[in-house]
């Protein structure tokens, strides 16, 4: 049994952990999480101390094994608990995260896999991020961002980098959701603004840390 914050601590650094390449350091952690440095460093200490992570300075925060099972049920959780509320409780994909931040927390031992099952196994969650199963495995993340097409191509919103409340209710006001085709039609220089339609829809101009947080397909 771990404590709320440790459980959040795990959670961050799997999150971290899934840029291929990156070193993990913690004023990374600090920033995820947003909490100031000194309380990162201290709680390194705890979950070093309990062989959840491991820590050197050169390589950064890894994962240990048992830490990288908690970490994953936890996520498992989480995004298990954001489908139940979107298609069962009919919230909106905005409101979603902040309940599923407290429920994944509940650790029943057979919870995750009821509720999976009651769901009908979902591979993904409502902002279209894998879900792991019971195994550990999980559906290929998606990874290619609407930034990163070429003008003149069609594709589908496939999942949402950012989740905040405030990028999920502007992609509302857009009328954007998982699913959505959207064609890019320019991309200006001047500022890497893009220029999209959606649907069927008239042209509207939307910036480049837009383009970054709307993966496609």
């Amino acid at each position: 049994m771990y404590t709320l914050s440790e459980e959040n601590y795990l959670k961050a650094i799997y999150r971290l952990s899934q840029d291929e390449g990156v070193k993990i350091t913690p004023t990374a952690i600090a920033e995820s999480l947003g909490n100031n440095p000194a309380s990162v460093v201290d709680m390194i200490r705890k979950l070093t101390d309990k062989q959840l992570i491991e820590y050197d300075k050169k390589k950064g925060v890894e994962l240990t094994p048992q830490g990288q099972k908690n970490a994953v049920l936890i996520v498992r959780r989480h995004r298990l608990w954001e489908v139940f509320l979107l298609e069962k409780l009919g919230y909106h994909w905005d409101e979603i995260h902040d309940i599923a931040e407290e429920l994944e927390h509940i650790n029943d031992a057979t919870l995750a896999d009821r509720l999976d099952k009651f769901l009908g196994f979902p591979d993904y969650d409502p902002h279209g991020d894998p879900i792991p199963k019971a195994n550990g495995k999980m559906a290929k993340p998606y990874s290619v961002t609407l930034a990163d097409m070429k003008t003149g191509t069609t594709c589908r919103v496939a999942a949402v980098k950012d989740t905040s409340s405030a990028f999920l209710q502007y992609l509302l006001k857009l009328e954007i959701g998982i699913g959505t085709t959207i064609a890019l039609v320019e991309k200006i220089s001047y500022d890497n603004s893009l220029v999209i339609r959606i649907a069927d829809r008239e042209n509207t101009t939307v910036s480049q840390k837009f383009g970054e947080n709307i993966l496609v397909e």
